[in-house]
């Protein structure tokens, strides 16, 4: 829960760096800082080293990383910008596949604080190496977006990018403007309901039946199901437009989530988590690229990092009301009712978005 807290402001400071000194600099940090956490956490001893050493310590090698990550790619894509985004928000997923494995292997044959040692030193050294390779945006390395057609360098004042796209606005005007609260909205509602069912369906499953193992597969398929989402509605929101698409990802999610309420077996709860993911994915894909389409890249970072304090927020607050919830009936079912109208009510934010052609 700290580490959560925490995450929101260094979402909103990380962005910040990032507009003002590039991405390079930051995720160096970042990748120091995530080191520094887990290889520190392996030798804890008290509480309080925890707190300090996973709580801040991650929270600033990690929490602006969806920020940095997702603004950059943003400035560098216009017209494939939902695939773009798609493909650096799977990152998350596909790091889920090989880190959850390596790290069961490492404990079963050594110990925790081992596996803590050596993903330290995996990340530090991936973080870093990753980022000497990251270049500012294209505009100022005069590159077209899209491409790598040269261009004159953008003029600082003018309000037009090369690409026709808008320059963007500040993050003061930005808070401004409905638009910026309407997402501020659908965040934190998706994030809700996302981290609901992350936190709450593998003690559902075992609740009604199911092994530990078999509940654990949820979460996988889950996982693995969002990465095909990001990628496949990404790509067809470019073409197709965002909000359609939103809307429909949406209703996907908001199904799966009324399906568990009625699951049973195996396979009923295996295709809740899938249909959840498929839906998760292209979900906060369109509520990732629709930042740089509505604002602009100028100052996209700060604005994302703003957004994902909500993102964490509902991170925070969603799996907190589903435990109480179930604690005070006994059952799951207002709980994923709860769930399924934050997404809908995350998908009808979508509607009055002033989306450009």
């Amino acid at each position: 829960s700290i580490y959560m807290m925490l995450c929101c402001a260094v979402s909103i400071g990380g962005g910040w760096v990032s507009d003002r000194w590039g991405p390079r600099a930051v995720t160096v940090l970042m990748g120091v800082f995530t080191a520094a956490s887990l290889i520190l956490t392996a030798v804890a001893s008290r509480g309080w080293h925890l707190v300090f050493t996973y709580g801040l310590l991650l929270a600033l090698g990690t929490g602006a990383v969806f920020t940095v990550v997702n603004a950059t790619a943003s400035r560098w894509f216009v017209r494939k910008r939902g695939l773009a985004v798609g493909i650096t928000s799977s990152g998350g997923g596909v790091g889920a596949i090989f880190i959850v494995p390596l790290s069961a292997m490492l404990i079963s044959r050594f110990n925790w604080r081992i596996s803590l040692w050596v993903l330290g030193i995996i990340a530090g050294l991936v973080m870093v190496s990753m980022a000497l390779v990251l270049r500012p945006s294209p505009q100022a390395m005069g590159l077209r977006p899209d491409g790598d057609v040269d261009v004159p360098k953008e003029n600082p004042g003018s309000r037009m990018a090369q690409s026709g796209e808008p320059q963007g606005v500040s993050p003061k005007e930005a808070l401004r403007r409905k638009d910026f609260w309407l997402l501020f909205g659908n965040w934190f509602l998706l994030s809700s309901a996302v981290h609901l069912v992350i936190v709450h369906v593998a003690p559902c499953a075992t609740d009604r039946g199911l092994s530990v193992v078999d509940a654990g597969f949820i979460l996988s398929l889950t996982g693995v199901a969002s990465i095909p989402g990001r990628l496949v509605v990404g790509r067809a929101s470019d073409i197709i437009g965002r909000r359609a698409l939103s809307i429909l990802s949406g209703v996907l999610q908001a199904v799966a989530v009324l399906g568990l309420i009625l699951a049973e077996s195996n396979s009923a709860f295996y295709l809740c988590g899938l249909l959840f993911g498929f839906g998760w994915g292209g979900f906060s894909t369109m509520a990732t690229a629709v930042v740089g389409d509505l604002f602009g890249t100028r100052s996209i970072g700060s604005i994302m990092g703003f957004l994902s304090a909500a993102w964490g927020l509902g991170a925070a607050l969603g799996p907190a009301a589903g435990g109480i919830s179930f604690d005070l009936s006994g059952s799951y079912t207002v709980a994923f009712l709860g769930g399924a109208a934050a997404v809908v009510s995350a998908s009808a934010l979508m509607l009055p978005l002033g989306f450009r052609r």
